[in-house]
């Protein structure tokens, strides 16, 4: 693994987590739109992988499979946006319907329907769902929701200090674990029921809408109504601050 000189060998590391990448960029892929390509997503995370490397170099932290994961996975969101896979518009859409739903749960006390959000919104019921339906890959968590303020700093770099380190752990270990808990089991029984079968069972949307009874366009709206509760719930515990 390592040099005469005391550096790691970079082409054994990259050679060796070649499958890793390409792995992740097709179980990506699984869960996105026949427009999203897997092998852009292979090359980014390639990128990602190259970025570990270095980085790991650097501080000899955590086991690198796991840092090269995060950073392989950052990396290809970064693509997904930079190739407005969710445009800036629809992230401010999104964003709204995020604080419509934060104003009526503290309003009547209990998850709003989707007719009390578009009420809120001043649209139709047709036009909040299409809205939904366009805001499908909405993320829980983005990667640059770790970066400090001024963008100096990372979540990674700071908890991949020593050999002992696990970035993911740290962040389990926080009190982000149990928030994403509560604000999971806040969901309405409906759209807790589809957020097991999509990430406990693994089911596809198509799987999921014949488990429901609805089509997978439908699925796909409701999944995204689901994480912007979770976000709006997070956000407005404060965890991450702004997103």
């Amino acid at each position: 693994m390592y040099t005469v000189k005391g550096k790691s060998n970079k082409d054994h590391l990259l050679t060796e987590h070649i499958p890793l990448v390409k792995r992740l960029a097709h179980h990506m892929k699984a869960k996105l739109p026949p427009s999203v390509e897997v092998d852009d997503l292979i090359q980014a995370g390639m990128i990602g992988l190259l970025d570990a490397i270095t980085r790991y170099e650097e501080t000899h932290g955590a086991q690198f499979e796991t840092y090269a994961v995060l950073r392989i996975r950052g990396a290809m969101l970064d693509e997904l946006r930079t190739s407005d896979w969710l445009p800036r518009s629809m992230r401010q859409n999104m964003r709204k319907i995020e604080e419509a739903m934060s104003i009526l749960q503290q309003r009547l006390g209990q998850p709003p329907t989707e007719s009390e959000v578009a009420k809120l919104l001043k649209m139709s019921l047709h036009d909040y769902q299409e809205m939904l339906g366009e805001g499908g890959g909405h993320q829980l968590v983005y990667y640059e929701d770790f970066h400090d303020p001024d963008g100096n700093d990372s979540f990674l770099d700071r908890h991949c200090v020593d050999e002992e380190s696990d970035p993911l752990r740290s962040l389990l270990d926080t009190d982000f674990r149990q928030c994403v808990i509560d604000a999971i089991d806040a969901l309405p029984p409906r759209e807790k029921i589809l957020m097991s079968l999509y990430y406990e069972e693994e089911l596809n949307l198509k799987e999921i809408g014949a488990v429901m009874g609805v089509s997978e366009s439908r699925v796909s709206q409701l999944h995204t109504q689901a994480v912007a509760r979770l976000r709006a719930t997070l956000r407005e515990q404060a965890w991450t601050g702004p997103a």
